[in-house]
């Protein structure tokens, strides 16, 4: 007599090991030897030349360039996304779900469209930019143009990890501070704040990691001139062109690491998270 039960164990444990098995080469195929490859090329020559090419004038001022000013404009993010959040999950006004649903759209707009978008917005030829150009104000091909960029394309990483956790929050919570006489600010200080800083910062995080890779608004609108507004991924553009893969794979490799470091502070974030709960 055939056993039903055992022939299904079997077929459950070889669905199961397939599956995991998929998943697995899937992930080694499209992240792990991308990776290894990068990390491969920026070696190959070893490591005194890999060290050059980072250390080199241009190739730092990059790097630094990129690293500061996608710090400004993740502060930017965390401060303003934070109050986005707050408005959107704790007041009701006309137009709310229409605002909600355009915190988005940097993510399914192409960067490059985004870098258009201020360059025709901004530029010389527009009543925008004709004003800003009699008042003396600029705002392209300079380091202003690179954040107002960088704070477009990560404009949702903090709102969308910051509302979940305010609408956890009772807003009998913020009621009862209210009634007790604590103040609006004083209450978001006490009681708001101290639970949505895990979500502030994952997406402080994501939004600077996001920040170091950035390429299509920046090559538009900062004017890429070395040592000024060229970033570390203009510069690593700059360097496939100029048949300078090793060059090019060093520089990528420091932010790769960068953006892996922030990846793992992130899951250990949420981990302590997790056990606290």
């Amino acid at each position: 007599m055939i056993n039903i039960n055992g022939w299904c164990n079997v077929i459950n444990k070889v669905f199961k090991a397939t599956v995991r098995s998929v998943l697995i080469g899937y992930l080694i195929v499209l992240l792990l030897i991308p990776i290894g490859s990068i990390y491969f090329k920026g070696f190959s020559l070893g490591w005194e030349p890999f060290w050059q090419e980072v250390t080199g004038p241009l190739a730092w001022k990059s790097i630094l360039l990129t690293v500061k000013l996608s710090i400004v404009s993740t502060v930017i993010q965390a401060i303003v996304g934070t109050i986005i959040a707050y408005v959107l999950v704790r007041y009701t006004f006309r137009g709310k779900s229409i605002l909600n649903s355009m915190v988005d759209l940097p993510f399914s707009l192409p960067t490059s469209v985004a870098g258009l978008m201020f360059l025709t917005l901004l530029g010389p030829s527009s009543p925008l930019g004709v004003w800003l150009d009699h008042a003396g104000i600029k705002l392209l091909y300079n380091q202003t143009a690179i954040v107002i960029g960088l704070v477009f394309v990560t404009f949702p990483f903090v709102i969308r990890t910051v509302q979940p956790l305010l609408e956890q929050i009772d807003p009998a919570e913020e009621q009862a501070s209210f009634t007790l006489g604590a103040s609006r600010f004083y209450t978001f200080c006490r009681i708001v704040f101290p639970a949505i800083v895990p979500g502030i910062l994952a997406g402080s995080m994501l939004a600077f990691s996001r920040s170091l890779a950035e390429f299509g608004a920046i090559s538009l609108i900062s004017g890429n001139l070395p040592g000024k507004t060229m970033v570390a991924s203009v510069y690593i553009y700059g360097e496939t062109q100029n048949y300078n893969p090793e060059g090019a794979a060093a520089i990528s490799l420091v932010l790769l690491t960068l953006s892996l470091l922030i990846l793992w502070i992130i899951n250990v974030l949420t981990r302590g998270k997790g056990r606290l709960a």
